[in-house]
């Protein structure tokens, strides 16, 4: 999974970048739009792995990742100056989610917080960015078929293409549109910002964190949002795990890490689950979106798995932790075969039969 931060300048969005990612990167402002993005991936806290790596003595334990992407500030006009370009879009077209850092702090240079008014500078950027991209490539198709140089695809992307920049002159994003199997498929080439997940992040101070109910409520009637004490946490990552984090997490009244939290929340966002496999060569967490099946969950495990395919086996990581054993398991009949079309449950354990 690939989460961006993209935000205003002065958003904070290093700061929760290096508390996300326990990095230390310089919080400061971009010398330009132009700056390499900050890059970092982090192992997705999960109590189940650990339980399992203690049970089964594993070789290696490898838990998911999330792999985080700190960009440099945009402003208001960014999509005119063709800033979108300059922040590197081959990554931005790989982004799972586009998280915004919206400032809930006082500034001495922007002054005031505005976070309502800053959600909606970024989104007028992102959709005026779609709309550039949607209307250089109609262009591009009026001009072929000026020439006679037309196919059933090319008209059909035309329409939808159309249909999109409607939407968004109207405000309204290409994640919003209903489209069939085909239609997105067409328009997956194009990396429209408006149509990959979005979700706020609130970054608050540390003396308004968790007083902010009305203006989360606001946020959240169209967006999804989450809020981080921006600072303190860049400063709680610092002390890892120990007996004087868990004080200041208290006294805050937190019970998670931020990284925890984020992770917990972009799975919730994105409709991911978790799927494990055991053994003492390896104890894994994988991922894989809500409803997808055991043939895709081979898949994601190696190619070869899913070619050859025979049957999944199949238990529960809480029928584990009640029977204790793979044999309790068994004995208990919670062990199940289950074929290619079984949709996988979060915290299932599987074991895949193949034959190549």
């Amino acid at each position: 999974m690939k989460i961006g931060l993209l935000g205003l300048p002065n958003s904070g969005k290093t700061t929760i970048f290096n508390a996300l990612t326990r990095s230390e990167v310089e919080v400061s402002s971009y010398a330009n739009s132009k700056a390499e993005p900050n890059v970092a991936v982090v192992e997705v806290g999960d109590e189940r792995i650990t339980r399992l790596t203690q049970l089964y003595h594993p070789k290696k334990t490898t838990y998911a990742t999330i792999e985080i992407v700190d960009f440099a500030g945009l402003t208001e006009g960014s999509a005119r100056k063709d800033d979108f370009s300059s922040i590197q879009m081959n990554v931005v077209s790989n982004l799972d989610a586009i998280a915004l850092v919206v400032r809930n702090f006082s500034d001495d240079l922007t002054g005031a917080p505005a976070p309502i008014a800053d959600i909606e500078t970024i989104d007028t950027e992102f959709i005026l960015s779609d709309m550039i991209i949607t209307e250089k490539r109609l262009e591009r198709i009026a001009w072929s078929s000026k020439r006679g140089k037309t196919s059933n695809a090319m008209l059909l992307e035309e329409k939808i293409l159309k249909k999109i920049l409607e939407e968004l002159n109207r405000g309204r994003h290409v994640r919003d549109l209903i489209l069939n199997h085909n239609e997105q498929k067409l328009i997956s080439g194009f990396q429209f910002l408006t149509h990959k997940p979005f979700f706020v992040i609130l970054n608050s101070e540390e003396k308004n964190f968790g007083r902010n109910q009305d203006l989360l409520a606001e946020i959240e009637a169209k967006y999804k949002v989450i809020e981080f004490a921006g600072n303190f946490e860049m400063e709680l990552a610092s002390f890892d795990d120990s007996e004087d984090a868990r004080l200041f997490m208290a006294e805050m009244g937190i019970t998670e890490s931020a990284r925890d939290r984020m992770s917990r929340f972009a799975y919730e966002i994105l409709g991911h689950i978790s799927f494990i496999t055991v053994g003492t060569d390896e104890v894994r967490a994988w991922t894989l979106r809500d409803g997808e099946t055991a043939l895709e969950a081979a898949a994601t495990i190696h190619s070869d798995l899913c070619w050859g395919f025979i049957r999944a086996e199949c238990f529960s990581y809480d029928d584990l932790m009640v029977c204790g054993s793979e044999k309790g398991i068994r004995d208990n009949g919670c062990f199940r075969l289950e074929g290619k079309s079984y949709k996988v449950k979060d915290g299932d354990i599987l074991n895949i039969r193949f034959s190549i």
